[in-house]
């Protein structure tokens, strides 16, 4: 630990979204606990990441609500009055997250390095993180860890969910042995076509498991879920837009398998030990994949951003986005082929 931190008393983090972001944040934030056991942590967060984290042990947020624009400034300045932090970590480059900063009284305030701190994140902060190649998002959150002291280790969650959650499981799902599908990103260009959809639900039926469909509440969410219901010999049962995300998370926990783009339930999957088989095309899974089980994705990336740029992987900068629609090059074959492996079958 370095000197300058080892009395280290109170702590602020600035992580508004997205669900899957908060959930590798919690990761780093258990073992600043750990490490600190008498610290006080404060977290900034979104109100839609707050349903998932609220109960965190340890841990006080502050809500921000960037849809109230300058009023959600003006709100978390008025909660931070006769606060002062030892440190702040500010773990989001976005423009309004910066801002935000401006109003979290801390003598310290740790950004990304250089390289990473992008959208001027880097004029709002006067130390960083140690620079790395090519990180998982996870990995370069914890970088936030080291830089005030803690020695990190493999990622492990303490998530927040209790027995009323547990119980909407037994509730709503009569068969221990079942697999889910959480079909819907929050783009729809990342969302697998329904038709796949559908012919992997009827498969995993095929293999005696049933097959519960996850999701949110937004239409986009909804209506695909109607359609691989539509198009499934045996209706998986459909539980999109009917949960929390306490719920969800307990759903996802109970599960032998999860199958997703990349979105928020596919991380959440993560936090509690269930297997993950996520399918990408647009993002490099080596940085936003399914951290404990990036051997299991069904990736095209490779082959779409080869394509695009014109020239191999290892000469394209590391996270660079491909373009378009693309998730249709992922076939049945390639995700039954996993679900294989991995079920055993």
């Amino acid at each position: 630990m370095t000197e300058q931190y080892s009395n280290l008393k109170s702590l602020c983090i600035l992580r508004l979204s997205a669900i899957g972001d908060v959930c590798h944040a919690v990761a780093m934030v258990q073992q600043i606990q750990k490490h600190y056991p008498e610290i006080k942590i404060t977290w900034v967060l979104g109100k839609v990441e707050y349903r998932l984290l609220q109960d965190l042990p340890g841990v006080e947020f502050i809500l921000f609500d960037k849809s109230k624009g300058w009023q959600g400034y003006r709100e978390l300045r008025q909660q931070m009055q006769n606060r002062a932090f030892d440190v702040l970590l500010h773990m989001q480059v976005a423009l309004r997250a910066s801002i935000a900063s401006l109003f979290i009284p801390a003598n310290i305030k740790i950004g990304f390095d250089k390289a990473r701190a992008k959208e001027g994140q880097w004029l709002f902060t006067n130390k960083t993180v140690e620079a790395q190649d090519n990180p998982h998002v996870l990995d370069g959150f914890m970088a936030f860890a080291r830089a005030i002291g803690v020695v990190t280790e493999a990622p492990h969650w303490l998530m927040p969910h209790g027995e009323p959650d547990i119980a909407f499981v037994g509730q709503h799902i009569d068969d221990s042995n079942y697999v889910v599908i959480s079909p819907a990103a929050s783009k729809a260009e990342r969302n697998w076509h329904a038709h796949g959809y559908a012919q992997t639900a009827d498969y995993l039926t095929k293999l005696g498991y049933q097959v519960v469909l996850c999701g949110g509440p937004a239409p986009l969410e909804i209506e695909l879920a109607q359609a691989i219901t539509s198009l499934c010999q045996q209706a998986p049962l459909n539980l999109v837009g009917k949960t929390s995300l306490k719920q969800m998370l307990a759903v996802l926990e109970r599960a032998q398998l999860v199958i997703a783009p990349d979105t928020g339930p596919a991380h959440m999957a993560v936090t509690v030990n269930t297997p993950v088989i996520g399918l990408y095309a647009h993002s490099n899974p080596e940085r936003t994949g399914p951290y404990l089980y990036r051997d299991n994705v069904v990736s095209v990336y490779q082959q779409a951003i080869e394509q695009q740029q014109g020239k191999p992987l290892a000469q394209i900068p590391f996270g660079t986005r491909a373009k378009g629609e693309l998730m249709h090059l992922i076939t049945f074959d390639m995700v039954q082929s996993q679900i294989d492996q991995i079920m055993g079958k």
